[in-house]
């Protein structure tokens, strides 16, 4: 059934009220003391009021007195009186037996000539369904986050009893070549398990790679550095932040490296020294570091085949669109994964 809002003699010539009760949205027009002049037919079917006994009544009348809500009350007074506009209100209609709704208000005075009486006209927009709609997303995407939350502790735990797997194996094993292989699968099996652990506790899904490495060193230095007293292993990053794919390749790319600097820049285990790992990003791109102050580097009739670390650091660069730059650190090697631009 149409709802329609009669014309009074003297307001049947006011063009605000014919836009009014001829408006498909649902719209209202109030004059100074908040009292409906005219409200359109898509308003009264929206919230079940009857126009024909809503026109000379309060707004805050209307219905079963839902709509007296004081906030209500004094944005329109203050709209009337001119001290303030809004483009967007959004508050909840609660009415006995119906579920609430979310509606947005928009308000403002209507130009008028001097003298004439004031007139407020208000649009009301029904968002129930969108806001349902963006709370139930959010809820989807909350259950994404501790699902994958789940996954990566499940895939920490898992890398860490493969390490210890390896580990045991590393025990039992007669060859100190075997043994050497074993230990560097073990650590980067490592590298993996707590990249894993960052993630986990992340809600953004974003590595910060100081932690990251740090961890990663204090890994590494616990099984490979016989006396920390005499050997050090340090972590010197910015705040800098990466994906968990790019942060995979930065964390191999410094196990291997560190790795090769206590193998070979330190051959005594007796030797004192120290290995720092470095990260840096600008604006023009990032530089990754491990420089020790070992025994340097070897003259080149000395100089040994590049082995499978090596291959797994040049590899790991490439996919990262960077470049692998050895020099020689007076004393020690340093050497550093280069990317420039975007």
């Amino acid at each position: 059934m149409e709802f329609f809002t009669p014309f009074r003699p003297e307001s049947s010539s006011s063009l605000g009220m014919a836009l009014v009760v001829s408006s498909t949205a649902p719209l209202i027009l109030l004059n100074e003391q908040l009292v409906v002049q005219a409200a359109s037919g898509s308003f009264c079917r929206a919230f079940s009021i009857d126009c024909n006994s809503a026109v000379g009544s309060e707004l805050f009348a209307m219905g079963n007195g839902e709509w007296d809500i004081p906030q209500l009350r004094s944005l329109l007074t203050a709209i009337a009186s001119g001290s303030a506009a809004v483009d967007a209100y959004e508050m909840d209609l609660k009415r006995t037996g119906d579920p609430v709704r979310c509606l947005i208000l928009h308000a403002h005075v209507l130009d008028q000539v001097p003298e004439a009486p004031i007139r407020l006209v208000v649009a009301i927009s029904d968002v129930t369904e969108i806001r349902q709609a963006e709370r139930e997303k959010d809820a989807l995407i909350r259950e994404k986050h501790v699902l994958l939350q789940e996954l990566n502790h499940r895939v920490a735990n898992s890398l860490q009893i493969i390490a210890s797997v390896l580990m045991q194996r590393v025990r039992k094993v007669q060859s100190e070549e075997t043994r050497g292989h074993l230990r560097d699968a073990h650590h980067r099996v490592m590298s993996i398990a707590t990249l894993q652990r960052q993630l986990a506790s992340t809600a953004t899904g974003e590595v910060g790679l100081r932690l990251y490495f740090t961890d990663l060193c204090a890994s590494i230095g616990a099984s490979m550095v016989a006396d920390p007293a005499l050997l050090k292993l340090t972590v010197e990053a910015d705040d800098s932040v990466t994906t968990a794919d790019r942060s995979v390749s930065l964390g191999l790319i410094v196990t291997e490296l560190v790795i090769n600097s206590l193998k070979h820049a330190f051959p005594d285990q007796t030797a004192k020294g120290k290995i720092q790992v470095g990260f840096h990003s600008t604006a023009d791109g990032w530089t990754l570091s491990v420089v020790d102050d070992g025994v340097g580097m070897p003259a080149d009739g000395d100089r040994a085949e590049p082995g499978l670390g090596t291959g797994i650091v040049k590899a790991l660069a490439t996919q990262l669109s960077a470049v692998v730059e050895v020099t020689d650190a007076r004393p020690g090697t340093r050497v550093e994964i280069v990317h420039l631009g975007s």
